[in-house]
């Protein structure tokens, strides 16, 4: 099944996706590993942004393709790709449309 790297950006605390060019808070935006190569390099990309603290606790999520969307298969990862629930008309999740 095909993965993401996630994990939470250090100073801020957001939930960001690895994408081609960094982190990103748009899931949209991750890199989607289909392989185990992949899946691979984008562990060591992420194993480097910790040991430079730029980012904690980063891990592989499986995930969907929904026409152009990428969408975590479990409800966990949905959650944090959404950002906070209480309310979820202001911070980073308003501007990418979350509801």
């Amino acid at each position: 099944m095909p993965e993401i790297i996630t994990a939470n950006h250090l100073i801020g605390g957001d939930v960001v996706f690895l994408a081609e060019n960094g982190w990103t808070p748009n899931v949209d935006r991750a890199t989607v590993a289909e392989d185990e190569a992949t899946r691979a390099a984008l562990e060591a990309r992420a194993a480097e942004a910790e040991a430079m603290n730029i980012v904690v606790a980063p891990y592989a999520v499986e995930v969907r393709r929904e026409g152009s969307r990428i969408v975590p298969v479990h409800y966990r990862e949905v959650m944090r790709t959404r950002g906070p629930t209480v309310r979820p008309d202001l911070g980073h999740q308003a501007s990418l449309g979350a509801s």
